[in-house]
């Protein structure tokens, strides 16, 4: 049936040297019969051997010539959906690559939807659900350092991981259904103690991976930074350096910025979501408190405060109200930036020196000092992290992994309170299918769905 057949552009749709239709399902090779025409060999493309090419000329249905181009054949099983394949590289126009599709689907072929090729992979075993997921994280990683992560989930490290907490909670399931389904049989109850152990043991597992959320987020989206600080301390000169461009308006007037300003910038493996903020300081003026309002609240969701101090005059209560609020958001990295270093100095350095672990001085002004600044943040969240030997982890698997951590917390506690072992059974099996749900290895149409509607067409 050539209804399961599908096609898509797997190249960008844009133009280049090359573009490539992929084309897999049942009939691929029958459609690619219908469209190409080898020209150095006789051999039809459903005649071809698997992981060979054939140069030729691709021809519409009617028999138009539409273009030259190199088809690769792949057979199932032993292909990236697991169905029979065929790819057609033709030239890379816009123009013609379009054509070409066209050309695919007259023949029977039907278009593929969302990430359907990586679907297919999924449906055949060709994949776990979480290599699936890292195939579209390797499609769009921008770092070396998330890459790793994806390539390293890509080839199996999450899915071993949870698998074996899984093995360890079936291995205590299948004791505990021997010893309620035959309570007439001779079948020693399970040890309180040894559940406790193995439990403790996958619960300290699942809370390690789980751990990686943080750190996948920050390489995937960037860091969620906040430049803070009195008006006039130099915060949008600093973004401006920063982006290597005027962001930010910068002048003598205080309160310039009266709204959040923002841009990512990329420092080596890191990615800074960076937020110039409206100064901080008491105002009457209803605007400029509205953008102060806002400043205050970005400063609890931040990942990271930079927080501007000027080098040319002594603290004042705004500064210290800066530092308070720094002190008392707990999970969040500072890093205080004494700017105008070039000017003659009056701040009490001692006094932020004693308030924040990282204290750098700079001039945003002329650049000195961006260096440090970008040492700071490489050491903070590249080598004083694990952020290159977590398991990355997506927002579906963190849920996933925190609903089987809560699920284990109880029944440790219904052991340590005497529950009947039925009922620890029962809670351990949803356990259990919270992490089968999170390798796709017992997972809704749904959730499926849902996993791959964020792929690209062609994927």
């Amino acid at each position: 049936m050539q209804g399961n057949t599908i096609a898509a552009i797997s190249t960008p749709r844009a133009a280049g040297g090359i573009s490539m239709i992929r084309i897999s399902g049942d009939s691929a090779l029958e459609i690619a019969d219908m469209l190409f025409k080898p020209i150095s060999r006789n051999a039809k493309p459903s005649e071809m051997e698997g992981y060979t090419c054939a140069y030729g000329k691709i021809f519409s249905k009617d028999g138009e010539e539409l273009d030259d181009c190199i088809l690769t054949v792949f057979r199932a099983p032993r292909s990236y959906t697991g169905e029979d394949v065929a790819e057609i590289s033709c030239h890379g126009g816009i123009f013609i690559t379009e054509r070409v599709l066209r050309a695919v689907y007259d023949c029977g072929a039907v278009p593929a939807g969302a990430g359907e090729f990586t679907k297919r992979a999924f449906m055949s075993g060709k994949l776990s659900l979480t290599q699936a997921e890292a195939v579209m994280d390797i499609i769009s990683a921008e770092g070396k350092a998330f890459y790793r992560r994806a390539a390293n989930v890509k080839e199996g490290a999450l899915f071993k991981s949870i698998k074996a907490c899984s093995d360890k909670l079936l291995g205590l399931l299948g004791e505990l259904d021997a010893w309620v389904d035959y309570p007439d049989e001779d079948i020693p109850e399970v040890s309180p103690e040894n559940m406790k152990a193995v439990l403790t043991d996958v619960l300290s597992e699942i809370r390690k991976i789980s751990a990686g959320y943080d750190n996948t987020r920050i390489l995937k989206s960037g860091v969620d930074t906040v430049i803070a600080g009195k008006p006039n301390v130099g915060k949008s000169t600093l973004m401006n350096l920063l982006a290597g461009e005027e962001k930010s308006i910068v002048t003598d007037i205080p309160g310039t910025t009266r709204d959040i300003v923002e841009e990512s910038v990329r420092l080596g493996d890191i990615v800074l979501r960076l937020s110039d903020t409206a100064g901080l300081r008491e105002t009457e003026d209803i605007v400029e408190g509205a953008g102060i309002e806002k400043a205050r609240r970005r400063l609890e969701t931040a990942d990271l405060i930079i927080a501007v101090f000027d080098n040319s005059a002594a603290l004042d209560d705004d500064d210290m109200k800066l530092i308070e609020s720094c002190k008392s958001l707990s999970g969040v990295n500072v890093i205080a930036c004494i700017n105008k270093n070039d000017k003659a100095s009056l701040i009490e350095k001692d006094k932020i020196e004693a308030a924040f672990k990282n204290v750098i001085e700079i001039s945003a002004e002329n650049g000195d000092g961006k260096g440090k600044l970008q040492n700071v943040l490489y050491n903070m969240f590249i080598t004083n992290s694990n952020i290159y030997n977590d398991i990355s982890v997506n927002e579906r698997q963190k849920q996933c992994l925190e609903n089987a951590g809560k699920c284990i917390d109880e029944a440790l506690i219904a052991i340590s309170s005497g529950t009947t072992l039925d009922a620890v059974n029962i809670i351990l099996d949803e356990a259990q299918n919270y992490l089968l749900e999170l390798t796709g290895e017992r997972v809704s149409e749904a959730v499926v769905n849902e996993v791959f509607s964020h792929f690209c067409v062609g994927k």
